[in-house]
């Protein structure tokens, strides 16, 4: 996960920059750099690799300034080298950045009688800021207009060498805070970076931006309009500065999943080519077949690819849960991919599957969070899922960039297959690009979300009901719920109601419906009034289509954005995440670390 650090004071910047990099270590990259403001206009330093590199770059060739940004970066658009490597420059304008441009191919084209030194979206930001203060406009107005052009998610900063006493910064989707410190301002990612520096830090909401002096603070909404923006006093430097505005950890993943997805899809398709990549030492015209295996979240995580798969990439797929797998016996055709999926790379049962299916002779592949684990090493082929250190003992962030992974892998095994032509793998991987501002505007419904928590607090059982992809989504959402709620819920096919579950229905019993408009909605919409005329308490979760469909039925519905085939998933996802996180806060139990669990299960 990319990391931003600014500072503007009346001191030698460098050095705590370089500080301020070295405690954003934890969030994974791959390059780090870092630019001041000295008497001679912007100054650079950037690095490939390590932290260390870039130091020994400045030791080697200094530069000093009272204003700076640092950043390291996680690659996403092009390689990770030195070119590609943050702050970009244009002309008098640095930039550091966290997120995706998405229109940034619009961008650039615009510009294209500019020269273009990287091949990132981060750039087409450092060139138009330039661009529009050499036609005329002020530093500040170039600054809000560019702002106004980008769509995606992103937290930047902004320096620009007509005004070296200020720094500028923005977020969409991507966290920023602002410290306030004596005589100076700074920026950052997140209050790790800031801990040393400053307790007394603004965190910046949704839309906002803001310029920075060393004596003052400016602070705009989405429109432009001046507002004042809480002052959050940091006591606990370590703890504290690690949720940063949240309560608990689980709340902040679930929020940085604008960015996690983001990064994920990133490493998986080129939106340069509007194609997915296939890693190495993976060819699908070779698969017969594909063994999904996996534990907990994980596993609805290898459901959803599943269906993914199959209709898609028309390829048979098996999911079985990997405490299971090996005790069955499996049948195991020599051309079977085998995937394990796993956040840590430890999980005990999954790596023994995969050692199982490795005996066998099976090409087996780990798709995992943490590149150094076991399952990584041991594994054929090293997928990452590139979430990020997540904290919270039940997977948000994890889960969705498991989705994603495997929903790219989809396209490129369709588009290996032939299943798909050139246009349709194109209106594939756009679904995809569109997910993280589609994330995004999901995080909006938390607060709708959290008032229909307090409906659940008193339910001894609550039913989570879904057809097509939505059955894993709907299991996922009953497993988030009882984890850190500790309520009991099951999740369930809507069709499989009345060979059984209904009779558990009663007046006022919870039922959750994952119901997004699509070619099933009308028959899950039966379900809901076969539940509802028992007295069932609904709770519906679909999009402006099916919300609209659903209007007069009895309940409660949560419109989440539209979205395409591939990416519905993880929206629907992340609004059971929400439904889960709220009811446990209501009920006041230990969001982060719920009793009898642990992150990572590594005996069987």
């Amino acid at each position: 996960m990319c990391g931003i650090i600014g500072i503007i004071g009346q001191e030698p910047v460098v050095d705590r920059l370089i500080s301020g990099l070295k405690r954003l270590e934890y969030r994974g990259y791959d390059s780090a750099g870092l630019a001041v403001i000295d008497g001679s206009g912007i100054a650079r330093r950037r690095a490939k690799g390590k932290i260390v590199n870039l130091e020994a770059g400045v030791k080697d060739n200094p530069i000093e300034g009272h204003v700076g940004i640092a950043h390291t970066r996680w690659a996403t658009h092009g390689a990770p080298t030195v070119a590609n490597a943050h702050p970009h420059c244009a002309g008098r304008v640095a930039v550091v950045h966290n997120g995706i441009i998405e229109n940034y191919a619009e961008i650039k084209n615009e510009l294209s009688h500019r020269d273009f030194t990287s091949d990132t979206d981060t750039e087409v930001a450092a060139q138009l800021i330039d661009q529009m203060i050499e036609d005329g406009a002020s530093p500040r107005d170039a600054v809000a207009r560019a702002l106004a052009r980008f769509r995606g998610a992103y937290a930047l900063g902004v320096m620009i060498e007509d005004e070296p006493d200020t720094l500028y910064c923005a977020r969409r989707g991507s966290p920023l805070a602002i410290g306030i410190g004596d005589g100076e301002r700074y920026l950052g990612s997140d209050a790790v970076a800031l801990a040393p520096l400053s307790r007394d830090l603004i965190y910046l909401e949704e839309g906002d931006w803001a310029i920075l002096k060393t004596d003052s603070l400016e602070v705009f909404d989405e429109s432009g309009a001046a507002v004042t923006r809480e002052i959050t006093r940091v006591d606990d430097a370590i703890e504290l500065s690690e949720k940063g505005q949240y309560p608990h950890y689980m709340l902040k993943e679930i929020h940085e999943q604008v960015d996690t997805t983001a990064r994920t899809l990133a490493h998986y398709i080129d939106l340069g080519e509007m194609s997915a990549k296939t890693p190495e030492g993976l060819d699908f015209t070779q698969v017969s077949r594909i063994a999904i295996v996996a534990c907990g979240t994980a596993y609805y995580a290898g459901v959803v690819g599943k269906y993914l798969f199959e209709q898609v990439a028309r390829i048979a797929v098996d999911v079985d849960i990997a405490s299971e797998f090996r005790y069955r016996e499996p049948v195991l055709d020599p051309g079977t991919l085998m995937i394990v999926v796993s956040q840590s790379g430890e999980t005990a049962d999954t790596l023994a599957a995969l050692r199982y299916a490795s005996e066998k002779g099976l090409k087996t592949a780990a798709l995992v969070n943490v590149m150094t684990s076991t399952m990584a090493r041991e594994a054929d082929i090293a997928m990452p899922i590139l979430a990020g250190p997540e904290i919270g003992v039940a997977s948000t962030k994890a889960f969705t960039s498991q989705v994603c992974a495997l929903a790219s892998l989809v396209v490129a095994a369709a588009n290996a297959r032939g299943t798909v032509d050139n246009d349709e793998q194109t209106a594939l991987v756009r679904d995809l690009a569109l997910l993280p501002g589609a994330v995004a505007e999901t995080l909006d419904a938390s607060d709708d979300i959290a008032a229909l928590a307090g409906t659940l607090t008193e339910a001894r059982s609550a039913f989570f009901l879904g057809r097509g992809v939505h059955v894993p989504i709907a299991m996922e959402g009953a497993l988030k719920l009882k984890e850190i709620s500790y309520i009991h819920a099951e999740g369930y096919a809507a069709g499989e109601l009345k060979h059984g579950p209904i009779a558990l229905i009663e007046d006022g019993t919870p039922v959750v419906l994952v119901a997004p408009d699509d070619a099933l909605f009308e028959k899950t919409v039966s379900n809901l009034q076969e539940v509802a005329a028992r007295g069932a308490r609904i709770i519906l979760f679909t999009d402006a289509a099916g919300a609209k469909a659903a209007a007069g039925l009895s309940g409660s519905i949560i419109t989440l954005p539209t979205a395409g085939p591939l990416s519905v998933p993880v929206v629907q996802a992340i609004g059971q995440q929400l439904l889960a996180y709220h009811t446990a806060v209501a009920l006041g139990t230990d969001v982060d670390q719920p009793r009898n669990l642990a992150k990572s299960v590594t005996v069987e």
